[in-house]
């Protein structure tokens, strides 16, 4: 028997943190969230944690509580104006989770009337792409990355694939030349790696500039024209911030869907037969994940109103509430009847009036995705033991930090023969000394174009 000097508390248990606020940020959480989520269901709907040092909030696990938060916006709002800590200066200047909290002028920041405004030109402006062009675009796309590695045999699945594939996908949607679309992939995957964040920033808001400035005076058949000429008249820097939400929102959740979809294919029991026998398989292994891993894990920052009672969990006005769309999906009052709840009760795409816009694209994206790399690599299997695997720190989301995969190597065809060796191994990528190193991490989009038109 274990003497109680020799306990340790388990993760996410209140004596593991001295009874204080539960942190959510480090490698601890980011290894096993369902122990931290588990320890946090003893408070009842809502736990006490804190989101990064100094960053306090309260975090719903209760599938009923989340759905009541997600659904009354009257009583618990998204602008984020309303952060009292915020407000009384109290939140550190350098925080790493105020890019994702702190207020901008678009629909995700924003209620009532200005929500309804903003929210249906991006919903109108998602309903005009054309599905039959995205998934062929798709396609594309997933033949000239796999084309950069079926050669060697081995792969991280994560860098050289899911990562690139939405914010490619993505950049021909709004319509980006090469070099803006250079660009933005380098700021959107800066922001989201952490990695020079206020550098890939400024890179991400300037690209967006000159896109929307290129679009007002030459508008195409793209989401970023649909936006601006949508009767509710959007401002410059209201483009920008819907922009921002729109890659965000459809490029990180998706990438995450497919390497996690990845990982159950190729380790999982269930899928036995699995990664050779796609099919359906690949819709199950979505629908595996939205509800056990889904990829934005915490999130949707709401503010009560008021002082208000959540199922018995008291929050103060102006105090960030998360819904923790991982706890809530494995309540364990669901358990007896999760097995039969359709598809679309997992809460992995938010509900309510803030509900995700760019699901369908997302979940297009990815099944087209898998498909695509289980058909042209029929024997990929997993180059590491599963338990070595390790998952990004965070308290937003689920995301795999690597996913190594082997495979019988592949001749690319002609067409896709190598013309762009991949990317950080080649000297035709590596910058001159008079280049800054921002238009190297994004030179997939022109490298993908160039490849396009060979």
């Amino acid at each position: 028997m274990q003497s109680h000097s020799e306990y340790q508390a388990p993760p996410g248990c209140p004596a593991h943190n001295g009874g204080g606020r539960l942190p959510m940020h480090g490698s601890e959480f980011a290894a096993a969230p369902e122990a931290f989520y588990e320890n946090m269901r003893q408070y009842g709907a809502g736990a006490p944690v804190e989101l990064a040092p100094g960053v306090e909030a309260t975090l719903v696990t209760d599938y009923a509580a989340a759905l009541h938060v997600l659904q009354n916006p009257d009583a618990f709002a998204r602008d984020s104006r309303r952060w009292r800590a915020w407000n009384e200066g109290r939140i550190p200047m350098d925080s790493p989770v105020l890019p994702m909290m702190a207020y901008r002028p678009n629909c995700l920041f924003s209620d009532g009337a200005e929500h309804m405004r903003l929210r249906q030109a991006v919903t109108d402006s998602l309903a005009r792409v054309d599905t039959h062009r995205l998934s062929r675009h798709v396609d594309r796309v997933a033949t000239y990355l796999i084309s950069q590695f079926s050669g060697r045999g081995r792969a991280d699945l994560v860098s050289d694939y899911a990562q690139l594939l939405p914010l490619l996908v993505f950049n021909d949607l709004f319509g980006c030349p090469a070099e803006i679309g250079d660009r933005l992939v380098f700021g959107i995957s800066g922001i989201f790696d952490g990695i020079d964040a206020e550098k890939a920033n400024e890179v991400l808001t300037e690209a967006l500039l000159e896109l929307v400035a290129l679009k007002r005076a030459t508008p195409g058949e793209d989401i970023t024209s649909w936006l601006m000429q949508h009767q509710s008249r959007l401002s410059d820097e209201e483009m920008i911030h819907q922009l921002v939400t729109l890659i965000a929102a459809g490029t990180e959740p998706t990438q995450h869907i497919i390497t996690s979809a990845l990982r159950l294919l190729l380790i999982d029991d269930k899928y036995a037969g699995g990664p050779h026998s796609a099919g359906l398989l690949v819709d199950d292994a979505i629908n595996d994940v939205l509800w056990n891993s889904p990829p934005i894990a915490n999130y949707a920052v709401h503010y009560p109103v008021q002082d208000v009672d959540l199922f018995g969990s008291g929050l103060r006005a102006g105090d960030p509430v998360l819904v923790s769309f991982a706890a809530a999906n494995t309540d364990p009052n669901l358990s007896v009847g999760r097995q039969t709840l359709s598809k679309r009760a997992h809460l992995a795409w938010g509900a309510g009036a803030h509900a995700c816009p760019a699901k369908d694209p997302a979940l297009l994206i990815s099944v087209l995705a898998i498909e695509k790399l289980l058909n042209s690599l029929p024997d990929i299997d997993l180059a590491t033991p599963a338990e070595n695997l390790t998952w990004r720190p965070g308290p937003f989301h689920r995301a795999l930090d690597a996913l190594p995969a082997r495979f019988t190597p592949v001749r690319p065809d002609k067409r896709a023969g190598g013309a762009y060796p991949s990317f950080g191994n080649t000297a035709g990528n590596a910058p001159s000394q008079h280049q800054q190193k921002a238009p190297q991490k994004g030179s997939w989009w022109s490298s993908f174009l160039t490849w396009w038109k060979v």
